[in-house]
């Protein structure tokens, strides 16, 4: 959640970050015009209280008791109501801030979607063939990986089954990741896959995107759409000590999303599931030690790509395709074969102080005052994605896939 005094203070300056960022012009003038209206209702509430002051103290020593008594307790009165009619103003602007996304750092580049995203540049050369590479959905049915009528069976659309090799790879995947993680310093977290509704809003999923998210009816559980979710909540409402910063974690989960607005995207293969598994990065910083955790992570899920000898490139997000939570995003698209192009299989950001105001997260500064920490998250990678790549890249004539040779030992 944005400083809403802050955003008072620099309205016109943050309004223009925001409009970047494709807030609603409306929604800034509502919070001007309550911006506005704060003041003045704060300053008559300051003149009620100042006259309460002034004439509670001169109460002994004036002659007429009787009167100013009753002037008191008329003024008081008045500052209830007025009291009352600044903390609705509050909510109001607090309910909207719930709804407004971070402030795009300054060094996200200005666009309008991803077509005005900026490579920043490419990591390996991507395999020739000479033969047409075919899509992994082909490799995975003709190998018997990948099981599709029945994931439609026993769910709906955009389910899949893991057979046989295709469940092994997938297997020895999310240990190779976890141990690759562990090696970069980052510590093993294994969370719930549910989670009650303050967790999802200390991370930016509520209320903004609760259309997206699997709710548990009659319960205030929901499904997890990533374990940046619960593990950058572990620390909410804490405050930690400087010494222990950063703190930096990996988590492996299961993630469910519904996919609302992705109708006619990717509706063959495992691309887009509403049931999916990554290996998370998160950690928790000072604020002047996240651009150099920010690198790290980047450079943790990119070169864990490298080791797998699959060719990408950094993407960095403009403000327009930036994430609701992020102050910035360097995405990782991965080549794959079979469509001929660059897909997204990370994502790192940096959302700075956003989430931890709204979590609650602080640590205690070197002056022994409470300071909000940054937070920062990146897949590590997207466990169906990096299946997907691992069979276009490492196909062959024959339809059969090649492992990778760090994976080996995994099965």
């Amino acid at each position: 959640m944005l400083d809403l005094k802050y955003l008072q203070n620099n309205f016109e300056e943050v309004a223009k970050s925001l409009k970047n960022k494709k807030v609603d012009e409306a929604l800034l003038k509502k919070l001007s015009d309550l911006f506005l209206n704060l003041k003045k209702e704060k300053a008559n509430l300051e003149e009620l209280q100042a006259f309460q002051n002034k004439f509670s103290k001169e109460l002994s020593t004036v002659q007429d008791k009787e009167s100013l008594r009753k002037q008191l307790s008329e003024n008081k009165e008045k500052i209830a109501i007025q009291s009352k009619k600044v903390d609705e103003i509050l909510e109001n602007l607090e309910t909207i801030a719930h709804s407004i996304p971070n402030i795009p750092d300054k060094c996200v580049p200005l666009g309008e979607d991803e077509n005005d995203n900026v490579e920043l540049k490419k990591v390996l050369t991507p395999p020739s063939f000479d033969f047409t590479p075919k899509e992994h959905f082909e490799l995975g049915e003709k190998l018997n990986w990948l099981d599709f009528v029945r994931g439609v069976k026993i769910s709906q659309s955009r389910f899949c089954i893991l057979k046989n090799e295709g469940a092994l790879l997938n297997r020895a995947l999310i240990n190779y990741m976890i141990d690759f993680n562990i090696k970069r310093g980052f510590n093993l977290i294994n969370v719930p896959f549910l989670v009650n509704s303050k967790t999802m809003f200390g991370t930016g999923q509520l209320p903004k995107f609760k259309d997206d998210m699997y709710k548990v009816e009659d319960e205030d559980l929901y499904l997890i759409s990533t374990s940046e979710i619960p593990v950058t909540n572990f620390y909410s409402d804490e405050i930690l000590s400087s010494e222990n910063l950063p703190i930096k974690m990996t988590c492996y989960s299961a993630c469910f999303r519904k996919e609302a607005g992705s109708a006619g995207r990717d509706t063959r293969g495992i691309i887009r599931q509403h049931q999916f598994e990554k290996v998370e990065l998160v950690s928790i910083t000072k604020p002047d030690q996240s651009d150099s955790v920010f690198e790290e992570m980047l450079n943790c899920a990119s070169d864990l790509l490298s080791s797998l000898g699959l060719a990408h490139r950094h993407l960095m997000l403009c403000t327009g395709d930036l994430g609701f939570s992020a102050a910035k995003t360097v995405d990782l698209e991965v080549w794959l074969p079979g469509q001929n192009k660059y897909r997204e299989i990370s994502s790192v950001s940096n959302c700075q102080d956003f989430q931890a105001r709204r979590a609650k997260i602080r640590y205690k500064n070197d002056k022994g005052k409470n300071e909000f920490v940054h937070t920062l998250n990146g897949s590590s990678l997207a466990v169906g994605r990096t299946l997907v790549a691992i069979m276009e890249n490492y196909q062959d004539d024959k339809g059969n896939i090649h492992i990778p040779d760090v994976l080996r030992k995994y099965f």
